[in-house]
């Protein structure tokens, strides 16, 4: 989409548009163009109008119902962070006392939304000109024109000094061809830009891929990895005045559509150095959230549960005792036998296991086609867990704990 068909769409006849194309969003694409066209809407304005439902279709999933008036493209939407995650950075922010904040980098304003949703002062600066008009369009449909402005140009040239807090989720796709970059420095801004902010602001977040290198997290800054539901979403660095431990995992739950509260989270603190005792197999296995795991907090987790692990580099963790904690997923072990297919057939036939769930942790075996190679025929469920203990390739048969 380039900027003549982005004010097109903001047109009485674009919003016309748009609003017959919502109604086919989802359906069949072929035929929902030509049900444009039927009705007189011009073949480029109608393609812009299906783009534009069919992304605020998938945004309702990160946005909630916010997402109806939202403008949007494919990399923005993917990048941008969900209001749940967005909302509790901003409502940190505030606590901290932030009141002014510059978004660098702000792509669709997801964050700079939350910002100002919290009372928040927000620049905006984003070097792509359709991504930066969108990005207004949003903070307008959301009635915060007058708490989020953007301007279109260079992250790298906005004046610091006006702001008492700076956020930055630089780009980590190539422009054009959507592809993952993968070194940080290639970023855009780049890296060394992105963690030189930290010595010029007291106040610095930057939101980095839950990917990141432990290498990478600049000296005194807290690193900290998200979970939604179970799904690792991003990291993001604290720095400055608004780092206050070495590693944090936060687990959210997204609010009901209709709650007034927040969504409810966990948190798991520590140093993210130290190293969980090795020991053996027992009668439970906790499955760690992911955020847990990338946040280096295994062992944190381990002296909350009294668990250990059966080899130094698999993190899943067993006690005698079943844990209560959001930061785990817990199954209670049955069998355990080094891996051979044909014994594990054999073993689940005889207990007649039909459906399984399917764990791993350093196993190369292929979860589906392991599933094909067990032929399983029976009423009952398990779950199967494939790792290993010391070192060697290990099954376990488990059943879950509620």
């Amino acid at each position: 989409m380039d900027l003549d068909q982005f004010a097109a769409l903001r047109t009485p006849e674009g919003s016309a548009a748009l609003a017959a194309a919502t109604g086919l969003a989802g359906g069949d694409p072929l035929a929902a163009a030509a049900a444009l066209r039927s009705a007189g809407i011009p073949a480029g304005l109608a393609a812009a109008a299906l783009t534009q439902a069919e992304l605020r279709r998938r945004a309702v999933g990160k946005f909630g119902p916010e997402a109806a008036g939202m403008f949007l493209t494919r990399p923005g939407l993917e990048q941008a962070t969900r209001r749940v995650v967005a909302d509790r950075r901003a409502d940190r922010l505030r606590a901290a006392g932030v009141r002014t904040l510059a978004d660098l980098g702000c792509g669709l304003g997801a964050d700079a939304l939350a910002a100002a949703r919290a009372g928040i002062r927000v620049y905006g600066v984003e070097a792509d000109p359709v991504t930066a008009e969108m990005a207004a369009a949003n903070a307008e449909a959301a009635g915060l024109a007058d708490a989020f402005t953007v301007e279109c140009g260079d992250a790298t040239a906005f004046d610091v000094s006006r702001v008492d807090a700076v956020f930055c989720d630089p780009a980590r796709r190539r422009a054009g061809t959507g592809r993952r970059i993968f070194d940080p420095n290639a970023y855009s801004p780049p890296w060394d830009f992105v963690t030189g902010l930290a010595e010029r602001v007291p106040h610095t977040v930057v939101k980095v891929a839950p990917g990141l290198d432990h290498v990478l997290i600049p000296a005194g800054a807290e690193a900290e990895w998200v979970s939604v539901a179970g799904d690792l979403v991003e990291a993001a660095l604290w720095c400055g005045r608004l780092a206050e431990v070495p590693r944090r995992a936060t687990l959210l739950r997204e609010p009901a559509p209709t709650a007034a509260a927040p969504a409810a989270h966990h948190q798991l603190i520590g140093s993210g150095a130290v190293e969980a005792t090795v020991g053996p197999v027992r009668r439970y296995v906790h499955d760690p959230d992911p955020a847990v795991v990338r946040a280096h907090l295994v062992a944190e987790l381990a002296d909350v549960l009294g668990a250990t692990l059966a080899d130094p580099s698999i993190a899943y963790l067993y006690a005698d005792t079943p844990g209560a904690t959001p930061f785990a997923r817990c199954l209670e072990i049955t069998d355990v036998l080094p891996f051979s297919l044909k014994r594990l057939r054999a073993l689940l036939r005889e207990r007649r296991v039909g459906r399984v769930e399917i764990l791993k942790r350093g196993s190369a075996l292929e979860p589906e086609k392991l599933r094909r190679d067990l032929r399983l025929a029976g009423p009952e469920a398990a779950s199967l867990v494939l790792t290993r203990v010391a070192g060697a390739p290990t099954v376990l048969l488990c059943r879950p704990v509620g």
